[in-house]
């Protein structure tokens, strides 16, 4: 896939917990010169929409691990929106789904998507789930009306694996996220049924692409 083909797909980003506005706008500069979408902090919205008006912004919800309150996430989403974000990748909470309690997965993220006019993105948390589990999330997903899975946080103890991703795309788009580094390992998510990386690396995926 030749490097202006892939650069839309990439979410480049930037969401570790000591990341300043300086490390924001790299991010943002770098996502306008290779025609990336960028994924950045909740607090960075409204600077990143005033400093980069091209350039497509993502930011989370719940993050990194789910357990907000569903009002909680609902205010986070609006006001991430009101800020000036294009999409919300939010985190589903982790131990309910593994409780049992789907129906209340299921309504916390309906509730959000509900709430917003803009795609959002529901982050399952893969490497902690089993696969019957991925599944019912996915189904919580799809059921809430949700624009597509992503594989992972990046901070539950794994990525995105080729398997996750052929599994999550029977239900609705993936997004492939979490130690994705190079262009071969976009390539392979890709092949695996996703429409969309996530990786704070997309520099240097793009750098290995063909032009």
């Amino acid at each position: 896939m030749e490097r202006s083909e892939l650069a839309p797909l990439i979410d480049h980003t930037v969401l570790g917990p000591e990341t300043t506005p300086a490390d924001v706008r790299r991010v943002l500069d770098e996502a306008t010169e290779y025609g990336m979408n960028a994924c950045i902090p909740p607090y960075a919205v409204e600077m990143a929409a005033d400093y980069a008006p091209d350039v497509t912004l993502a930011t989370v919800v719940g993050f990194p691990h789910g357990q907000h309150a569903p009002a909680a996430k609902r205010k986070e989403g609006v006001g991430a929106w009101q800020d000036g974000t294009d999409e919300l990748d939010v985190v589903i909470n982790v131990g309910r789904l593994q409780a049992g309690a789907d129906e209340a997965v299921e309504t916390a993220l309906a509730d959000l998507v509900a709430a917003v006019p803009i795609p959002v993105k529901v982050i399952i948390e893969a490497p902690l789930l089993t696969d019957a589990e991925k599944r019912r999330a996915c189904e919580a997903a799809a059921a809430a009306d949700a624009a597509m899975v992503k594989t992972a946080t990046g901070f539950g103890g794994g990525g995105a694996t080729v398997d996750d991703v052929a599994l999550m795309s029977d239900f609705l788009p993936v997004k492939a996220s979490g130690g994705i580094g190079s262009y071969d390992d976009a390539v392979a998510m890709l092949e695996a049924g996703a429409e969309r990386i996530g990786a704070s690396s997309g520099v240097e995926i793009l750098e290995g692409a063909p032009e």
